[in-house]
């Protein structure tokens, strides 16, 4: 375990995690953070801006709410309200490299891939002892090649908005802008848009139109976007 936390450059939070997977001692001093939580001004912009994708990102990248375009976007196999429930979000990262229909969503998965690594290196500087944290990239090394050898790239560097080919299963390729809004120090909107008159465009407004007038009852009530109680 120490040669292979060796090659990846992991740091001492990280290789503890790694002996942790293998079977080592666990360490239990380390307090669990409580689960992030999105502010009543956030879910109300995501609501305003209902006709463009967005979903709120945590500290890990975790998915903390998202709105049903952006559900559609990005996760349409899973559960819209599977960013309710704090220990089962969906995880950027961990879709990015371990669930097939996200990966497959990007036709340059390299690019977005070093775009979520450079992102969680910027997260480890300013968490670095968070036991979360530590435990999604001790997972990721684990269980993905690809991701380890990226995190041991150091050259790899956070970016501000980016343009991806998308392939989506239900709307086909589409060239989408994805903007980044930073809300709080932790905590960032990011919002889809494609060019206005575009083939992207009209097949983004599809999209959207499936998603919004396929919500379900329980999705429309507006008791749906309430404070979730942990």
């Amino acid at each position: 375990m120490e040669a292979l936390a060796g090659a990846l450059n992991l740091k001492e939070a990280e290789r503890r995690h790694l002996h942790e997977l293998a079977g080592g001692r666990r360490r239990g001093a380390r307090r669990r953070p409580a689960p992030e939580r999105v502010s009543p001004a956030t879910r109300q912009l995501i609501a305003t801006v209902g006709d463009v994708p967005a979903v709120v990102l945590g500290r890990y990248i975790d998915v903390l709410a998202w709105n049903p375009p952006g559900h559609a976007l990005y996760a349409g196999h899973l559960a819209p309200d599977a960013p309710d429930t704090p220990r089962q979000r969906p995880n950027m990262a961990r879709l990015l490299f371990l669930d097939a229909h996200t990966r497959d969503l990007y036709a340059d998965w390299t690019a977005k891939a070093r775009a979520v690594v450079a992102n969680l290196r910027v997260a480890t500087g300013h968490h670095p002892d968070d036991p979360l944290l530590a435990a999604l990239l001790g997972e990721l090394t684990v269980k993905s090649p690809e991701f380890a050898t990226m995190w041991a790239d150091y050259r790899v560097k956070a970016g501000g908005d980016a343009v991806y080919e998308m392939r989506h299963p239900l709307v086909g390729t589409m060239h989408v802008t994805q903007q980044t809004l930073r809300i709080s120090d932790d905590q960032v909107v990011v919002a889809a848009t494609t060019e206005p008159g575009s083939p992207s465009h009209a097949a983004m407004t599809l999209l959207i139109h499936n998603a919004l007038t396929s919500r379900t009852p329980a999705s429309q009530d507006p008791r749906h976007d309430a404070p979730v109680r942990t």
